[in-house]
């Protein structure tokens, strides 16, 4: 029987998707298209009239016109905004931002008119509609898609603020919502442990067929979730109760804590069969997980590119050997890649949507760093992302990383590798040096060790960060295990996703390592020896990886309590 999900994608998407391969056909004259689309529409912006959109005719115009900016640049416009100003980035009016962490304590605002979200959301459609042909039957059963809150706050002038995924979750068409697994209300649960037991409690009373949310450290939270809960999961099965006294709201989301509760109980009933069934699965393999529960499961849809990819090899252990296809390449900013083959980081760029230009990676230090367009991109080369789209950004620099990992017809297919200049990630935090500094500066001055040099680095196995500290002679050791909480404290209170990702333990408390005096001038001096200029070098705060030289200086390392 098809469902009603599975018939409204084959239907409704059927012109996208055309509309999609004919632009992969000729990326060239697609972005040209969508780049005077932007300009005339945005023209009579503050923004546009600044910069004197009215006035390019070619992309090489718009490079000379408009300058590329980081969210910093951005901000003062943003916040005309949010004051209430009309007409700033955009000509559509502006209904709500997106929030995501920036390079300062201060989190990001993105713009949200009703056509960008509308764009987004069809980008969305595109993605299950190819699913949808690799996978018959995909739809067949229960959609578990977890979105974060659309809505956790509004600034003073009653615009809302939140996350995108929760904002496409609302605007589903209720007749095809009602094949999805959770309720909205399970997604403003504030206390992390709270929200995964009662989204798996709700997600194993079901069959799934299809699992999808970006970080695959999400679903191993949730795995680990139903290993240690099992029986509670399993008496709330049985007598159709959420499982959970009293569930509390994340503050602002719009909801109290009754009215979540009531919108999820309104969906359970005793479920006898199914809570035996369940029991018969711990008894059958001593846990209970969902690869045992779901027979149906066909696909899971996750983020496999950088990072991610260590976490995404795991999910085989918890949810079978089920096809994995990444979600693409999406941020608060908007979605910029569609995937369109399982198992493979690379999705096609979406150039009939939003207008990219790229940076040669080697290039980016430049003064005036040279771009290219979707076009002239080569096969195997390394990339940064400007991104122009009708959320309001022009030139945004969003600092990823991307490898160009063949084509779909004349189309580049992108694959993410890691966030660029100054940032590093695990599961989506994006802390930048600005943040990493911040904290060690405070936890410094709170704790009294005197810090001479640092280095971060992320261990992507443990999903926590190594943070190694050479201090002053003068320092004690015995501050060290103080010192590695105060930074995590203030690292949390500096970055949102940071804050997020530590409340739900998909990050754990960072690991501390005191270095031999003398390390980092020891590290310095070798890099002069490998060619650097003493003049203009840059002391490397944040690697990707240890160095077998780093390691033979370590004096002590401090593993943080669980």
């Amino acid at each position: 029987m098809t469902s009603l999900l599975e018939l409204s994608l084959r239907l409704g998407e059927r012109a996208h998707r055309a509309r999609f391969e004919a632009a992969a056909q000729d990326p060239e004259r697609a972005q040209a298209e969508v780049l005077a689309r932007l300009l005339r529409r945005h023209a009579e912006t503050a923004f546009g009239r600044e910069h004197g959109f009215a006035w390019i005719r070619t992309p090489a115009d718009y490079a000379r016109r408009v300058p590329v900016r980081d969210y910093e640049a951005f901000r003062p416009y943003v916040e005309r905004i949010a004051s209430g100003t009309p007409r700033v980035l955009t000509a559509d009016p502006v209904v709500m931002f997106t929030t995501t962490s920036g390079t300062t304590s201060e989190p990001k605002r993105i713009p949200v008119t009703a056509a960008w979200r509308a764009e987004m959301a069809s980008l969305t459609r595109l993605w299950m509609h190819g699913v949808l042909q690799d996978h018959p039957r995909c739809f067949a059963g229960k959609v578990l898609y977890v979105a974060s809150p659309a809505v956790e706050g509004t600034t003073p002038r009653g615009l809302p603020f939140g996350s995108l995924s929760g904002v496409i979750f609302r605007r589903i068409p209720w007749i095809v919502r009602r094949q999805y697994v959770l309720p909205y209300a399970v997604s403003v649960i504030a206390d992390p442990e709270v929200r995964y037991f009662v989204t798996m409690r709700l997600a194993l009373a079901q069959r799934v067929s299809i699992a999808s949310t970006p970080n695959p450290t999400s679903f191993l939270r949730l795995a680990e979730t139903v290993a240690a809960r099992a029986e509670a999961i399993v008496r709330a099965v049985h007598d159709g109760t959420v499982g959970e006294p009293r569930l509390e709201t994340t503050p602002g989301c719009g909801y109290t804590p009754e009215e979540a509760a009531r919108e999820i109980q309104a969906l359970l009933r005793p479920d006898p069969l199914r809570a035996r069934q369940l029991a018969q699965v711990i008894e059958k393999h001593g846990v209970l997980a969902p690869r045992h529960c779901w027979p149906d499961l066909s696909l899971v849809g996750c983020w496999l590119g950088g990072s991610a990819s260590i976490h995404a090899r795991r999910l085989e252990e918890h949810y079978g050997p089920v096809p994995l296809r990444d979600l693409g390449l999406l941020a608060s900013e908007g979605r910029m890649t569609v995937p369109l083959e399982d198992g493979s980081p690379g999705g096609v760029l979406a150039v009939h949507s939003a207008f990219f230009e790229f940076v040669p990676e080697d290039r980016i230090e430049d003064p005036a760093p040279s771009v290219r367009l979707a076009h002239e991109l080569e096969d195997g080369r390394r990339y940064y992302v400007l991104l122009s789209g009708g959320n309001g950004l022009y030139r945004y620099d969003i600092n990823d990383v991307v490898e160009v990992d063949g084509f779909h017809a004349r189309t580049p297919r992108l694959r993410f590798v890691r966030k660029g200049r100054d940032m590093v990630s695990i599961t989506g935090e994006k802390l930048h040096l600005n943040q990493i500094q911040t904290a060690v500066r405070e936890a410094e001055r709170s704790i009294g060790l005197d810090v001479w040099q640092f280095r971060i680095i992320p261990d992507v196995e443990e999903r926590r960060y190594d943070l190694l500290i050479e201090t002053r002679p003068t320092s004690a050791d015995a501050d060290a295990p103080r010192f590695a909480a105060a930074f995590d404290r203030t690292l949390a209170s500096a970055n949102v996703e940071y804050a997020s990702k530590r409340r739900s333990r998909r990050l754990r408390q960072p690991r501390l390592f005191l270095m031999r005096p003398g390390w980092a001038d020891r590290m310095s001096r070798a890099d002069f020896r490998r060619g650097k200029r003493e003049a203009q070098y840059k002391w490397p705060a944040i690697r990707d990886e240890w160095d077998e030289a780093s390691r033979l200086e370590v004096v002590r390392r401090f593993e943080p309590p669980e």
